[in-house]
C-alpha cells in the first residue's frame, strides 16, 4: 500500500517533523535539494547548462539549494526568481543568502525563451498553491513549457492543485517530478498524473504521525489481498453470486458480469434476466444456472427464493430503465441482507429514488461512471471530474454506501475510511462492457468472504492490471471487454 496525502496533511507533517520531532526545516531543504540532484545526476538529464526557475516560497528555496549543490559540482546554473521578495519564507531568504557566497547567479527578470538551457528545474510553487496563477508567473510557466529542454519539477510541477491534479491556469510540463516522502494527490489523478511525467518518491526524514487519508496498490501486493483458497474446498465454499442483468437485445451484460465473477473465483452464479435472453446466454456460458423471468410479469416469490440463495448480488447492468428494474431493485434493497452492487440502469433508476439506498438492509456498493453520477447529483460532468475525489465522498457519506466513482483513475470512497485512489488500467479499457467485467470481478471476490470495502478497492485495481496485460498482447486501440476477463487468468496466477 502507498498511501497518498493532501497538501494539509503534508503541512502538517512537515510542521510535525520539524516543530516536534525537532529536525529543522532547512536540514529537510537540503535532503530534498540533494534528492533531486542524484535525479538530474542518474536519468541522462543533459547538465551542460541549467536553469533553475524559483518562486520565494519553500519550493523555491529547495531549487536555490539545488542550484548550489549542482554549482559545486562545476555545472553551468542560473537561478531565476520569480514573484515578490517581501512573500519570501525564511528558510528561502537564508537559502539565498547562503547561495550568494557561493556565487550563484541570480536573475530577477524572465528570458524570453528558455532555449540556450538544456535542462530545467522547475522551483516555481509547491504544494500550497490553491488559486488560479496569474502575473509574472504565467509568463514563466508558458516560456518553460515552450523550450525543448528536460523540465524536472520540484514536489509537483507548478500550476497543479496537489488535492485534484486539475490545472489552476496553467501549468508545467515535467519529464519527471520528485515528490518528498508521500506521493500527493494531485500526482495521482488527470491532468496532473500526466504532466508529472515520471513520479520519483524521495525519503528525506518526514515523519507522519497520523495515517494519510488516501491510498493506493503497488504492483507486488495482489497475492495478499485476494482471498485465500483452500485445496479442501467445494463450490459452496466460493460463495454464490446473483447476477440480475440484461434486457431484450442487451444480453451482453450478464454475460460479462457472470463469467468475470466466475473467473475471479465465485463457486457459482446464478443469472436472472428476461426470457428472450435465455438461450443465447445458457450457449455462451454454460456454467451458469439460469432464471428467466417474463417481462412486466415479475415472479417476486421467484426473486425472493434466488436472494436468500446468494451470497452476494450484482443488479443493473444492461437491463433498461423500465418499471420491471425498478420493482426488481426496489424489492432487492429492501429485502437483502447480503451485500448489493448496483450498477449502469441500476443505478440510472435510483435517479429519481434515491430515497431506496435509504431503505437498504445490507451493505450497498454503486458503481457510477462520470455520467451515471452526473444524472445521480444533478451536477455536470466537468464539475464531478474537477472533484473526483470529494463529490465520491458526498455520495457516499449522504448515502451510507460504498462509492466506486470510475474514471481514468477510480476512486473507492468508504464512509469513515480511508480513500483508495486506483493507479492500474489504461486508455484501452474505456470499450463496452468493461464495467460489467468490474461488477463480475467485485461480486466474485465478495463471494469468497473478502468483505465488501477491501472487495471494492482490490477489484478495481484487479480490474485494471487485467486491462494493462491486454494491452500489453494486443493494443489500446484494439481491446475488448472479453480481453479483460481473457487476463485474469493470467493476471491472477501470482
Amino acid at each position: 500500500m502507498q498511501y497518498l496525502v493532501t497538501s494539509s496533511e503534508m503541512k502538517h507533517y512537515d510542521a510535525y517533523t520539524a516543530n516536534k520531532i525537532g529536525l529543522p526545516s532547512l536540514v529537510l531543504m537540503e535532503r530534498a535539494a540533494l534528492a533531486v540532484v542524484n535525479q538530474l545526476n542518474e536519468n541522462n538529464y543533459n547538465l551542460n547548462k541549467i536553469a533553475v526557475v524559483c518562486g520565494y516560497g519553500n519550493n523555491g528555496g529547495d531549487g536555490i539549494a539545488v542550484a548550489r549543490l549542482l554549482k559545486l559540482q562545476h555545472i553551468d546554473v542560473d537561478v531565476y526568481l520569480i514573484g515578490q521578495v517581501e512573500h519570501a519564507s525564511k528558510e528561502t531568504l537564508q537559502q539565498i543568502k547562503i547561495a550568494q557566497h557561493y556565487n550563484i547567479n541570480f536573475i530577477t527578470s524572465l528570458p524570453k525563451c528558455f532555449t540556450e538551457y538544456t535542462t530545467i528545474v522547475d522551483a516555481i510553487f509547491g504544494i500550497g498553491l490553491n488559486r488560479i496563477v496569474s502575473g509574472n508567473f504565467v509568463h514563466a510557466i508558458e516560456r518553460i513549457n515552450q523550450c525543448c529542454a528536460d523540465v524536472l519539477a520540484i514536489d509537483i510541477p507548478s500550476g497543479l492543485c496537489s488535492n485534484t491534479g486539475k490545472i489552476l491556469g496553467v501549468a508545467v510540463k515535467a519529464k519527471q517530478t520528485v515528490t518528498f516522502a508521500y506521493a500527493k494527490i494531485g500526482l495521482s489523478l488527470y491532468p496532473g498524473a500526466e504532466l508529472a511525467g515520471e513520479i520519483t518518491i524521495a525519503d528525506i526524514g518526514i515523519y507522519a504521525d497520523t495515517p494519510a487519508s488516501h491510498y493506493t496498490y503497488q504492483s507486488n501486493e495482489l497475492s495478499k489481498l485476494l482471498p485465500q483458497r483452500s485445496n479442501n474446498s467445494h463450490k459452496g465454499s466460493y460463495g454464490k453470486v446473483l447476477v440480475i442483468a440484461g434486457s431484450e437485445n442487451m444480453s451482453g451484460a450478464a454475460y460479462f458480469s457472470a463469467k468475470a465473477a466466475y473467473k475471479t473465483g465465485a463457486g457459482l452464479v446464478h443469472i436472472y434476466t428476461p426470457m428472450c435472453n435465455r438461450d443465447i446466454l445458457l450457449t455462451q456460458i454454460p456454467e451458469v444456472l439460469l432464471t428467466p423471468f417474463i417481462t412486466n410479469k415479475i415472479d417476486i416469490k421467484k426473486l425472493d427464493e434466488l436472494i436468500n440463495r446468494a451470497s452476494v448480488i450484482v443488479i443493473g447492468p444492461g437491463m433498461g430503465v423500465s418499471d420491471d428494474t425498478h420493482k426488481i431493485l426496489s424489492y432487492v434493497l429492501q429485502h437483502a441482507r447480503i451485500p448489493v452492487i448496483i450498477d449502469a440502469d441500476g443505478l440510472n433508476t435510483l435517479v429519481p429514488n434515491l430515497r431506496l439506498l435509504k431503505q437498504a438492509q445490507s451493505t450497498i456498493i454503486v458503481t457510477p461512471h462520470l455520467g451515471e453520477m452526473a444524472r445521480l447529483v444533478k451536477q455536470p460532468i466537468e464539475a464531478i471530474k474537477n472533484n473526483l475525489v470529494d463529490t465520491a465522498k458526498k455520495f457516499a457519506q449522504d448515502y451510507n454506501v460504498i462509492c466506486v466513482l470510475k474514471d481514468a483513475k477510480t476512486i473507492v470512497t468508504i464512509p469513515g475510511q480511508t480513500t483508495y485512489i486506483n493507479q492500474s488500467g489504461n486508455c484501452g479499457m474505456a470499450t463496452g462492457g468493461a464495467g460489467d467485467v468490474l461488477t463480475g470481478i467485485m461480486a466474485g471476490l465478495i463471494a469468497q468472504h473478502l468483505p465488501p470495502s477491501k472487495a471494492a478497492p482490490v477489484s478495481v485495481y484487479l480490474h485494471g492490471l487485467a486491462g494493462d496485460v491486454a494491452s500489453k498482447k494486443l493494443n489500446k486501440y484494439s481491446l475488448l471487454a472479453s480481453d479483460i476477463i481473457d487476463s485474469l487468468n493470467e493476471v491472477l496466477s501470482v
